[in-house]
């Protein structure tokens, strides 16, 4: 770079030298008389005498002075130019963020709803800015299936993963793996408590929700209940966003799921055909997000705009003086 730089800046002398001497020729020939030929006058020392004669050699030296010291100037600064001079600017980055855990229970009655989200949260990770998504699957056992993080990238292929295991074209699907290690099977409580864990920063104030995919249908014996999962979280300031497929404000289940989700300051919403998980996100991102501030950095740029502009000037003034001598 620094040797780049360099012959840019020879290469930017050598033409304004250049520029210089044409423009110093070109002002001179105006002294000249005839097509190159000299003319002899009379008593021209008389001429040199008189004060008319002497202002406006005077004027031309003058012009001729300003359009080399112009020019020196003009080279100069396109040397600085060429040279790319940088500035130190001071940033720290700030992103308005939600951390959003998706807690999706595998069990085999869930296979629809859990494409469903997925499905989702892929078609809307381009409009996504700041905001850290996570994934842990749960059936008799919790399996983190990747960390919070923004690398959007990486989300959407193992999203795609996760997927096209819920297709059931291999005879251990991926959401098998880790999830079955437990007697039972949808253990609500234990699945909720371990994606509300996922949590890291406690001690930072951010907007921190868990989207929980479950029919609340539970087999076999808990370490916590669902209330307790949903006491842990409001603890934790982790808002619960329940996805119930059945939907039914009558039933058991769907009640219980409600109250739980309630109880964090969430809500629990039911798929029916009026209502997609896309809509439910939606209300879900209307959630007040907490600003982040993120560590300060220092960056240097390119800052070559007040040394252009100079060196515009430079050159404006120096054609402008041409112009008066030739006249």
């Amino acid at each position: 770079m620094a040797l780049a730089n360099s012959w840019m800046l020879i290469v930017a002398a050598v033409v304004v030298v250049l520029a210089l001497g044409v423009g110093v020729l070109l002002g001179l020939r105006r002294g000249r008389i005839g097509d190159g030929e000299g003319a002899l006058v009379s008593r021209a020392e008389r001429l040199r005498r008189l004060p008319s004669f002497r202002t406006a050699v005077r004027r031309r030296i003058t012009a001729l002075t300003g359009i080399l010291g112009l020019g020196l100037i003009a080279a100069l600064l396109g040397g600085v130019v060429a040279a790319r001079p940088m500035a130190a600017q001071t940033i720290q980055p700030v992103n308005t963020s939600r951390d959003i855990v998706l807690c999706l229970d595998v069990s085999g009655s869930m296979t629809d709803v859990d494409r469903e989200v997925i499905d989702v949260f892929d078609s809307l990770l381009d409009g996504f800015k700041g905001e850290r998504i996570g994934l842990t699957i749960f059936n008799s056992s919790p399996v983190q299936v990747f960390p919070l993080t923004d690398d959007y990238a990486f989300i959407r292929d193992q999203l795609a993963q996760v997927r096209k295991g819920f297709d059931y074209q291999t005879d251990t699907p991926d959401h098998w793996v880790g999830t079955l290690n437990g007697p039972g099977a949808s253990l609500i409580g234990d699945g909720l408590a371990a994606c509300t864990m996922r949590f890291d920063h406690l001690d930072d104030e951010r907007s921190r929700s868990v989207i929980l995919a479950t029919d609340n249908e539970v087999n076999g014996a808990q370490i916590l209940t669902l209330d307790e999962a949903s006491a842990y979280a409001a603890a934790q300031k982790v808002k619960v966003f329940a996805i119930d497929p059945v939907g039914d404000a009558k039933a058991q289940t769907s009640a219980g799921l409600t109250k739980a989700a309630q109880a964090t300051g969430g809500q629990a919403y039911g798929l029916r055909e009026t209502t997609t998980v896309s809509d439910i996100v939606a209300q879900i991102q209307k959630q007040d997000a907490a600003a982040l501030r993120g560590q300060a950095q220092v960056i240097w740029a390119d800052s070559p705009n007040l040394w252009i502009a100079l060196l515009l000037v430079a050159v404006l003034g120096f054609l402008i003086l041409l112009w008066v001598v030739r006249l």
